[in-house]
């Protein structure tokens, strides 16, 4: 499950200590115009090493276009782009050769392969979504020639909302040797009716799902979400008038088909599972062990996620367009 997609399909590949990460898209509409200029500026938000509040790790992330693109257009062949690590350190994971670090997937990536890649957690580190980025950059260069964009913002960290407390409440936990949690929002503005497909292929399935297969979310809303559970019918529906709808408490979707209004989702981002505090964990024998995660980690993951999710919904929306086009023919 490497690939995402059925029209716009992309597949990423690359490890958090290897020679890269990289992804490549098929089903990219021919005679676009690209260059590495308009998918840096999103690796860019993406990459550590910015600010206090994220991993000191230094990378560049700078991408390559290594195919698919003949004199600054899309040709409609495979476009690979390609990103270089470079400053990996390896032997600050040899600790947890043979510990499985709580939170993580080290663990569960043991059970089901009985082999793993220690150094940084291999593919289910977050640096795997270097690739996502950079295929939402493409996806996200196609949509706002259709008039739709996208836009992701931080509504919470760890219950505070104030961009003030919301830093001092990372910096707070980074200190203490702890991690912080938090929701970002991400909305769709300019979507036509008729994005989606009924009963199994959702809008809203395929958001939630492309959403849950980022690695640090734990929940995700569409419109109003799990608010809806507590009100009447007559305080949820969306009225319709002449000019419009009255209200969007159902986040842009009906029928699992994007009805014109602003598509709105939310997700729960968990704690960074990388912290210094001392926990109890198991080793591959069997043992109880203490393991204290040191290193270059996020106390919160939630500022780096916001562009990572962008790309999430700005895949899923690409290829529902492309879809839409289909039937349309």
């Amino acid at each position: 499950m490497n690939s995402f997609g059925r029209n716009f399909r992309i597949t990423s590949f690359g490890e958090s200590h290897g020679p890269g990460i990289g992804v490549v898209i098929d089903g990219c509409p021919p005679r676009m115009e690209l260059k590495e200029a308009d998918i840096q500026p999103f690796l860019d938000r993406r990459r550590p090493g910015t600010s206090p509040l994220t991993s000191p790790r230094t990378e560049k992330d700078c991408v390559e276009i290594l195919s698919g693109i003949f004199e600054g257009r899309t040709t409609g062949a495979p476009i690979a782009l390609f990103v270089r690590n470079q400053d990996q350190q390896s032997k600050d994971y040899e600790e947890f050769r043979e510990k499985f670090r709580p939170g993580h997937a080290d663990f569960t990536y043991w059970e089901k392969y009985r082999i793993r890649d220690h150094r940084g957690g291999g593919r289910s580190s977050g640096r795997e979504t270097i690739g996502r980025v950079a295929a939402g950059a493409v996806a996200v260069k196609y949509l706002s020639a259709q008039g739709i964009l996208v836009k992701g913002s931080i509504i919470a960290v760890h219950g505070k909302t104030d961009p003030g407390e919301i830093q001092q409440e990372i910096l707070s936990a980074k200190e203490a040797g702890d991690s912080v949690g938090g929701i970002v929002e991400i909305t769709a503005r300019g979507c036509p009716p008729g994005l989606g497909d009924p009963i199994f292929g959702k809008l809203d399935a395929l958001i939630a799902g492309a959403m849950m297969g980022i690695g640090a979310i734990k929940g995700v809303e569409i419109g109003d979400g799990f608010a809806v559970a507590g009100r009447f019918g007559s305080e949820n529906n969306d009225p319709m008038t002449r000019d419009g709808f009255a209200g969007n408490h159902a986040g842009g979707i009906l029928g699992g088909i994007s009805s014109g209004q602003d598509i709105v989702v939310r997700i729960a981002v968990k704690p960074t599972p990388s912290i210094e505090k001392i926990q109890k964990t198991r080793d591959i024998h069997g043992n109880v062990v203490d393991i204290s995660v040191k290193g270059r980690h996020d106390p919160c993951i939630v500022p780096r996620i916001v562009p990572v999710a962008e790309a999430m919904l700005a895949l899923v929306l690409v290829d529902c367009v492309l879809e839409q086009k289909k039937i349309m023919r």
